[in-house]
């Protein structure tokens, strides 16, 4: 008996590290910009019979009506990402978008990929492109002129450009973003990016503002959905289940002792 009080004790304990490792990353990135919050889920592992619940308890066919079923602890099933929106932080700068409502920014990495994300912290690379901050292109390929001296990004995406001597801005190209049926089934890659899964689904193209997709708000960007006072008190809870269950561990070394003394 103090051998499985142990073995179960023990995966209460790892179940409880884990949720403050995943506590921890998500207080570490409170101020990541579009940072989602990640959520620990678990499961009870398998139980052992001693007596079946519905079986029979006499040859006249009375029925067990509860059984004997003992636990075997605690597991790690998932960890789920959060993905609703974070409040959106004026930057005022012209290349800053946040999106209001579904949707990512397309972005091609050195390999020739596609990722996805939601900060839209950009910037100009040396040929003139619109890129993230680790240089990564945005898809499709804006490219700003050497001498615009302002740049407009409207709600659905459109991104004009004001040129010298011209009287009206000139058009550089259309920003799309993509859905997803499932978006907490996309893969975090780091980097503020995600890429596709098989239970993603495959990404939805479509324009900002229309058919679901969310607009674009230039000069701000989304903040991390990230709320540290509930964190923090999951942080206290799961480091209380984690000393109940150490105390476990205790009480089942204090009886396998005296058991052992006793022989």
């Amino acid at each position: 008996m103090g051998q499985r009080s142990l073995d179960i004790a023990a995966t209460g304990m790892q179940a409880q590290q884990t949720y403050v490792d995943v506590t921890s990353q998500n207080l570490a990135n409170i101020n990541t910009t579009a940072y989602k919050l990640q959520r620990p889920e678990f499961s009870d592992l398998l139980y052992q019979n001693q007596r079946a619940v519905g079986s029979n308890s006499s040859d006249n066919g009375t029925i067990v009506p509860t059984g004997i079923q003992l636990g075997t602890g605690v597991r790690l099933v998932a960890i789920d990402r959060n993905m609703s929106q974070g409040t959106l932080q004026q930057t005022s700068a012209p290349l800053d978008m946040a999106i209001q409502g579904r949707g990512f920014f397309q972005v091609t990495l050195p390999d020739g990929s596609t990722a996805y994300t939601r900060a839209g912290g950009f910037q100009v690379g040396p040929d003139g492109s619109i890129v993230t901050a680790d240089g990564f292109q945005l898809t499709p390929t804006i490219t700003i002129p050497q001498n615009a001296t302002s740049i407009s990004i409207d709600q659905s995406g459109e991104v004009s450009a004001t040129i010298p001597l011209q009287t009206t801005p000139q058009i550089l190209g259309q920003i799309q973003t993509v859905n997803f049926i499932n978006e907490a089934g996309l893969q975090a890659g780091g980097n503020n990016l995600f890429t596709e899964t098989a239970a993603s689904a495959s990404p939805i193209i479509g324009t900002p503002g229309l058919d679901g997709f969310g607009t674009l708000i230039q000069g701000f960007l989304e903040t991390s959905n990230v709320n540290p006072v509930t964190e923090l008190t999951n942080l206290i809870k799961a480091q209380r289940v984690y000393e109940m269950n150490a105390k476990v561990v205790t009480a089942s070394d204090q009886m396998l002792q005296a058991l052992n003394q006793s022989v």
